[in-house]
């Protein structure tokens, strides 16, 4: 028996998804059309929905306002010469809800297993550089590499630090709360918090 078309083409599209693959999508496509018109519907609409998500042009974040700024890049109450560079949204979500740091950011993307910077992050890295040049002195007060305490985030912070100890009076990183090998997105408010704070 064939697969139903629209269920193969679901299922072709999700399986590209992170952790998803064809199996598994398959098993949501079934989920999906077993929950009902109306659960489709409002599937539809917010998948629709991302068309009007942005990228910021500062610190690559994702946003929803109006200009070509996000909420932190565009408020006049974030300290704009501290930055923290992460890898993932997620991460930066994560460092929000601790309400411990009132700098900006720089998303750099996902860190690959090799330990070099790809092509897009350089971009961005120079992008953040020639943001710094702007700021009065030509340099930020600090550089936060806060990415993962695993070897990757070791090896990419290193490659990082090298890069932008030109443009920082000040580069730290993440004081050791996390566990070595954790991820940030996963770790608790107050050990996050208090990475922040201890940060070296």
């Amino acid at each position: 028996m064939r697969t139903p078309e629209p269920i193969r083409k679901f299922a072709d599209l999700f399986s590209e998804l992170p952790g998803v693959g064809p199996r598994q999508s398959l098993r949501i496509a079934l989920y999906v059309i077993h929950k009902g018109r109306g659960f489709i519907d409002s599937v539809s609409t917010a998948l629709n929905g991302l068309k009007s998500v942005r990228i910021c042009r500062r610190c690559f974040n994702l946003y929803e306002n109006e200009g070509d700024l996000c909420e932190i890049c565009s408020s006049a109450l974030r300290n704009m010469d501290v930055i923290a560079i992460v890898e993932k949204e997620t991460d930066l979500l994560s460092i929000e809800k601790t309400g411990r740091f009132n700098g900006r950011y720089l998303v750099i993307g996902d860190m690959r297993k090799a330990g070099i910077l790809t092509s897009e992050q350089k971009i961005k890295l120079k992008s953040l550089e020639e943001e710094i040049k702007s700021l009065e002195g030509g340099k930020a007060k600090e550089i936060i590499l806060a990415l993962n305490p695993n070897p990757i985030g070791d090896v990419i912070s290193s490659i990082i630090a090298e890069e932008i100890r030109p443009f920082s009076e000040k580069i730290t990183r993440l004081g050791r709360g996390i566990p070595s090998g954790g991820e940030i997105e996963f770790a608790d408010e107050e050990t996050l918090g208090e990475s922040i704070i201890k940060r070296a």
